[in-house]
């Protein structure tokens, strides 16, 4: 009886230390544009790999490149990571895409796959950046392939097509090498045709494979960092501080605004683009904007400088730039932040110009803004005849306030005069909830 007791505690006991011995393998995709939230995602994707203690953490990669900035701080986290990091060129690895393979401790390429073409671009027309671009680029690329023990002059020659290199490349063109060039010149260890591969090769027995995915929150805030949703979210904070404003205390459209307002920064702010000033810079602007609008009489400097700050500001969150340096942040990087920013707000205003009465008389406005008809105070949608009607102001109004007409309070707007609290006023035009008023 002790025999067969022992040897089940010893069958047991093996199996456990097979189970321990299970070699841990991280897969983690590159498979499109490098940019900030590529760069997010290979963040959390080698910090699950440091939280799973992972053996091996091999790329699956398929990019036409991106962003320098973002690639190079992908370059800094492959560098200093640990753990053996293998990438598998799953068809093309162009520009960013070739810098980050080299980074890595091997690379391994399947059929008809290539390497190369990493000369630094302009995100606007497709032509070759200035040289101070060019020059900053090699000197990564030659760094980079230097740690790594592989021909530095081959990697600036996938940059510059000034260098020649005897029997790889003439002047003219830069090296884009396919999967046999680049086994025969030392950029790659070998052929092969799946992960599982690569395992074999290394002679890695006994794994586990985790493909690492971005959770539902991260997918949210990868999803809010596309230009297009960066737009939309700003149409939405102009159009619910203008709502806001039109029917002051409904809730809804202030509520919008915040929410909309949180979901553009909150994206960025964790992806490293938005700094505490550019938010601060946002932040002064919108409130300059709203004193201008509430405290301060007509409209001046201060509505001017916010109307800058915001725009600036909002420009600036969704670039990679330092303060005001600009050298490593693409032209088409920048035009397309302006061009969001400006078509977000005018896009908005535009709406609001068409659109905006209309859909404040909607049932589906009026049930989201859970408007109340409070004892002495009207700020339901206004339909009884009021134009010509004349009344006190009940607070003053910079621009917006409160009248009283007929023994009634009445949201109202003057259009940008100012009215001192007790003056005269006439009703001289209806926007759903609020009066436009002048004073007589």
């Amino acid at each position: 009886m002790k025999v067969f007791l022992t040897l089940i505690l010893l069958i047991c006991s093996f199996s456990c230390l097979q189970a321990q011995e299970k070699t841990k393998v991280m897969v983690m995709d590159i498979k499109a544009e490098i940019d900030p939230r590529m760069l997010r995602y290979v963040k959390l994707s080698l910090e699950n790999a440091e939280k799973i203690k992972a053996d091996y953490v091999i790329i699956d990669m398929d990019t036409y490149g991106g962003a320098l900035t973002d690639a190079k701080e992908i370059v800094d986290l492959i560098m200093d990571f640990k753990k053996p990091i293998w990438v598998y060129v799953n068809s093309d690895a162009a520009s960013a895409g070739a810098l980050i393979s080299i980074a890595c401790d091997s690379i391994y390429m399947s059929p008809g796959a290539s390497i190369g073409a990493a000369t630094v671009v302009n995100g606007s027309d497709g032509g070759a950046a200035p040289d101070k671009y060019q020059s900053y680029m090699r000197s990564i690329m030659r760094a980079t392939a230097e740690e790594n023990g592989r021909d530095p002059r081959i990697a600036e020659g996938m940059v510059d097509e000034k260098i020649v290199i005897d029997s790889v490349k003439q002047a003219g063109k830069v090296i884009t090498f396919t999967t046999l060039e680049a086994i025969e010149h030392g950029y790659c260890e070998g052929k092969v045709q799946s992960i599982e591969e690569i395992l074999a090769k290394n002679k890695v027995k006994n794994y586990t494979i985790e493909r690492y995915e971005l959770g539902a929150t991260e997918k949210i805030i990868s999803f809010a960092l596309n230009p297009f949703i960066s737009g939309l979210l700003i149409l939405i904070i102009i159009g619910g501080i203008y709502f806001e404003m039109q029917s002051p205390g409904i809730g809804f459209p202030l509520f919008a605004a915040i929410i909309a307002l949180t979901l553009y920064l909150v994206p960025y702010y964790l992806n490293g683009l938005a700094e505490y000033w550019e938010i601060l810079a946002l932040f002064a602007g919108l409130t300059l904007i709203v004193l201008e609008i509430f405290v301060i009489p007509g409209f001046g400097v201060a509505g001017i400088l916010g109307i800058g700050l915001t725009v600036v500001s909002l420009v600036l969150i969704m670039l990679n730039n330092e303060f005001f340096n600009f050298d490593y942040v693409p032209l088409g990087d920048i035009v397309v932040a302006m061009f969001v920013t400006l078509g977000g707000i005018f896009g908005g205003m535009i709406a609001l110009f068409f659109g905006g009465a209309s859909l404040t008389k909607t049932k589906a406005f009026q049930r989201m803004a859970s408007i109340q008809t409070q004892e002495g105070y009207t700020a339901n949608f206004i339909e009884e005849p009021m134009i010509g009607k004349t009344g006190v102001a009940f607070t003053v109004l910079r621009s917006s306030g409160k009248v009283m007409i007929e023994e009634k309070l009445y949201d109202a707007n003057s259009r940008g005069e100012y009215i001192e609290k007790g003056d005269a006023i006439e009703v001289t035009g209806i926007e759903s909830s609020t009066l436009r008023v002048k004073k007589i």
